[in-house]
C-alpha cells in the first residue's frame, strides 16, 4: 500500500478559499494563515495523510525554516526560493513507487510540473470541497455516536429502537414533503 503525502501551496489556498481571501484582503493575513493550518490539521487528522504546507518568503522575508504545527509539517522557503520551486523539488524527492504525492494548487503551470514528476494535483477549490465533505462525515459520525450513547441505557430493545428509527425517518420524510 502506498504512503500518501499532500503538499499544499499555502498562499494559493489563501488566495482561492473565500473565507481566507476575505481575511487577507482585510489585512489579517496572519489570521488567514492560522485558519488555513487549523483547517488542514483537521483534515489531516481525519484522512490520516501526511501533510506538508509550504509558505514562500513573498510576505515574510527571512531565513527558511521548517517545523511541526497542529500535526502538519510547515515550511517557510528562503527569501530567494518560491513556494513553487520548493514544491517542485520536494515532489521530485518524495514521489516514488511507494509514495503518492498530491499537490494542492490552482496554479496551472505548477500543476503540470508536478504532474510530469508523477504526482497528482488537486485545485484549491476541489481540496476545499473535500475538506467540507470530510467535515460533514465527521459531524454525521459524531451524531451517530452521540445517539448511541443516549440510548445505551434505554429500556427499549434493539427491535424497538429500530422501529422508532424507521418511524422517525418516515416522519422526517413527511415533514420535508410538506415544505415543497
Amino acid at each position: 500500500m502506498k504512503k500518501d503525502i499532500l503538499i499544499v501551496d499555502a498562499y494559493n489556498m489563501i488566495g482561492n478559499w473565500p473565507d481566507l481571501t476575505r481575511l487577507k484582503l482585510a489585512g489579517r493575513l496572519e489570521e488567514a494563515r492560522d485558519n488555513l493550518l487549523a483547517i488542514l490539521s483537521e483534515y489531516h487528522k481525519y484522512q490520516k495523510i501526511e501533510t506538508i504546507v509550504v509558505f514562500d518568503a513573498m510576505y515574510v522575508p527571512g531565513m527558511s525554516k521548517k517545523y511541526d504545527h497542529y500535526g502538519l509539517e510547515v515550511v517557510w522557503t528562503g527569501q530567494d526560493q518560491t513556494a513553487d520551486e520548493y514544491i517542485e523539488a520536494l515532489t521530485k524527492q518524495k514521489q516514488n513507487r511507494f509514495t503518492q504525492v498530491t499537490v494542492a494548487t490552482s496554479d496551472q503551470a505548477e500543476q503540470w510540473t508536478v504532474f510530469s514528476a508523477g504526482a497528482l494535483r488537486i485545485p484549491a477549490g476541489e481540496l476545499l470541497t473535500n475538506i467540507n465533505r470530510t467535515r460533514k462525515e465527521v459531524h454525521t459520525q459524531a451524531v451517530k455516536f452521540a445517539d448511541k450513547g443516549q440510548v445505551r441505557h434505554s429500556p427499549w430493545n434493539e427491535g424497538q429502537l429500530s422501529k422508532l428509527e424507521k418511524l422517525r425517518d418516515h416522519l422526517g420524510d413527511d415533514h420535508h414533503s410538506d415544505d415543497q
